[in-house]
């Protein structure tokens, strides 16, 4: 039995911020319905490759993991007919419109809200449902630019730096879906009442100045690029090795830095006094002996030290990791719509012992249950013909 079984979720999300918040739900039992125009580009649907032997691309196989897939244009009557008669039965609804738009379309919250008082309503969007900015398009890298992130992210002489995942798309707006749509689920189990959820990604990145913005707020100092005890500041960074890969060093509390000074041969400065008076001499100095050594000869070394330093892994490596093999975060999910194929995929991260994610399947082709579902409610095929296509 899943955490979430039992619970109906209809998903008119693309990208990746709504359809991970809902692949999670899945992953925990909830069933979900994708709702998408046969028209309408996903840059989700057409990022490469294709999984060899099936119908679909690797990233859509992995957000559309246990989920049902359909085609509806909701610029269509009875299209937005459907949608209601849908949501009597699939009270949880996510979408991912700009303000107003699925209100435009019948859809919107207080529509369905008169046919489903129970029905929990979950908007993501960039910048929140009001606001100036709230009709303003918007993509990860301006949420986190908007929201102070990057100002003090990167190097002084080189800027703000990039990073290859979306942070406030994925652990700012699919992690706040997800907590916000289960506090729902909760107060309606103790009330009866559905609600509205507002999510906004500019507004979910906010708290993730941690305790540099909560220092600063209370009257402590502007965060700047390596100012910081975490962004370079101090000893806290990446060090080149000798073979031009990087160990990632953590070593901040006092038996940490103990650890760190061992290993790179300086047992002079474990105390760590030196770090309140040169900390600059330290990190170069540890610079300067990571390039004596290769990655390997250091992750050796570091594996016997209590240090928090670790190697900068790539993604081969770390899909072969022992450690997250045994957590059981890379699971083989077979692919529908083809002759036995499997896909590796990376796994759901919240380890339940009663109720542990499970994999079904990974995604359909788009649409795919299109005809089974509308044929289920009545709709004949001229109907849904009438109903899915532009």
């Amino acid at each position: 039995m899943g955490a979430l079984d039992g619970y109906k979720i209809l998903d008119f999300t693309t990208l990746l911020p709504g359809p991970y918040a809902t692949m999670t739900l899945a992953d925990l039992g909830a069933e979900v319905l994708k709702v998408s125009s046969r028209d309408k580009y996903d840059l989700v649907v057409n990022w490469p490759p294709v999984i060899e032997g099936a119908k679909v691309t690797g990233a859509q196989g992995w957000l559309g993991r246990n989920k049902k897939t359909m085609f509806l244009n909701l610029k269509k009557p009875a299209a937005v007919e459907a949608v209601k008669k849908l949501v009597m039965e699939y009270d949880i609804v996510v979408e991912q419109f700009r303000p107003g738009v699925m209100d435009k379309l019948g859809v919107g919250y207080e529509q369905l809200k008169k046919i489903n008082p129970r029905v929990i309503y979950c908007a993501i969007t960039g910048y929140g449902q009001h606001g100036p900015f709230a009709m303003k398009a918007g993509h990860d890298i301006n949420y986190l630019s908007r929201a102070g992130i990057s100002y003090a992210a990167g190097r002084k002489e080189g800027g703000p730096s990039l990073y290859n995942f979306q942070i406030a798309d994925v652990a700012g707006g699919s992690m706040n879906a997800v907590a916000s749509i289960l506090a729902a689920i909760i107060y309606r189990e103790k009330t009866g009442e559905g609600q509205f959820i507002d999510v906004s990604m500019q507004d979910s990145v906010v708290p993730f100045n941690s305790m540099d913005g909560a220092s600063c707020l209370a009257g402590g100092p502007m965060p700047e690029r390596e100012s910081g005890l975490l962004n370079g500041g101090g000893i806290y960074d990446f060090y080149e090795t000798k073979d031009g890969a990087y160990m990632s060093v953590g070593s901040l509390e006092p038996k940490f830095f103990a650890g760190l000074c061992d290993g790179l041969g300086h047992p002079e400065w474990r105390d760590g006094k030196i770090l309140r008076t040169d900390t600059a001499l330290v990190k170069k100095t540890f610079r300067e002996e990571f390039l004596k050594k290769t990655r390997e000869e250091w992750t050796e070394i570091f594996s016997k030290l209590d240090a928090c330093v670790e190697p900068v892994m790539d993604l081969e490596e770390v899909s072969h990791d022992a450690h997250l093999l045994e957590r059981g975060m890379w699971p083989e999910v077979e692919v529908p719509v083809s002759e036995n194929v499997r896909v590796k995929q990376m796994g759901c991260p919240m380890n339940l012992s009663a109720c542990p994610p499970r994999y079904a399947h990974a995604g359909y082709p788009e649409g795919y249950h299109t005809e089974e579902i509308l044929t289920s409610m009545g709709y004949t095929a001229q109907e849904i013909e009438d109903m899915t296509n532009g």
